[in-house]
């Protein structure tokens, strides 16, 4: 049997997933899982997120105090911080720059949660922020009025956040809202968009409420 990957091996795994997707360029995107102690781990600043190491992470705690790590922390803490901190049930936070997620961003495009099914089970209602300088604390203003109640989160010009109970749901749910931006912008060019009959985003919804109650499934 193999054993568990350990929560450092999860977020170097998940920097090498978003950069073979084309999520990520440069030292783009910034990824944050919450261990066991309570403590942040926390990918660093300036550096590829597709080739980091163990020795590259570093971990802080809730105020942003760094314990552990060579290297500063992303410049994006704040905005990590503050999810954690704000929700307690989330435990992973994905930020990166997915092309057409962010390209919606740019436009201040939202993405209805009325498409597609997994959308509407997997991820729910979609966040366009306000603008706010990345780095400052000006970021996770912008998340507060979405907080509590959106796993996802479009930042005005700038890219994609997701939030989850565990790394892989937060990935999954950055992979969902990438593909879904894709396939909106696709079915744009092509004329009147379909929506889910409204009953049945009820449903749905009913469905995404239920999976969040239950800790082992996604």
């Amino acid at each position: 049997m193999n054993s568990p990957l350990t929560f450092a091996e999860q977020l170097i795994n998940a920097g090498r997933r978003l950069d073979t997707k084309g999520f990520i360029a440069g030292s783009d995107g910034n990824i944050s899982v919450r261990t066991e102690d309570g403590s942040i781990l926390i990918t660093p600043s300036g550096l590829p997120k597709g080739r980091l190491v163990h020795d590259d992470l570093v971990t802080v705690d809730l105020d942003g105090k760094q314990l552990a790590g060579e290297h500063k922390a992303s410049s994006e803490m704040a905005m990590h911080l503050f999810a954690c901190r704000q929700r307690p049930d989330i435990r992973a936070c994905v930020h990166s720059h997915p092309p057409f997620a962010t390209a919606s961003a740019v436009a201040g495009r939202h993405l209805p949660s009325d498409i597609l099914p997994e959308v509407a089970v997997f991820v729910g209602p979609i966040a366009l922020t306000e603008y706010a300088p990345p780095g400052t604390e000006a970021v996770p203003q912008s998340l507060a009025p979405f907080i509590a109640d959106h796993n996802a989160f479009l930042l005005r010009n700038h890219g994609l956040l997701t939030i989850g109970r565990t790394l892989d749901e937060a990935m999954n749910r950055h992979e969902t809202v990438e593909q879904f931006a894709r396939i909106y912008h696709l079915a744009l060019q092509m004329g009147e968009i379909g929506r889910i009959p409204e009953d049945d985003v009820v449903r749905l919804e009913e469905i995404r409420r239920r999976l969040t109650e239950r800790p082992d499934r996604p």
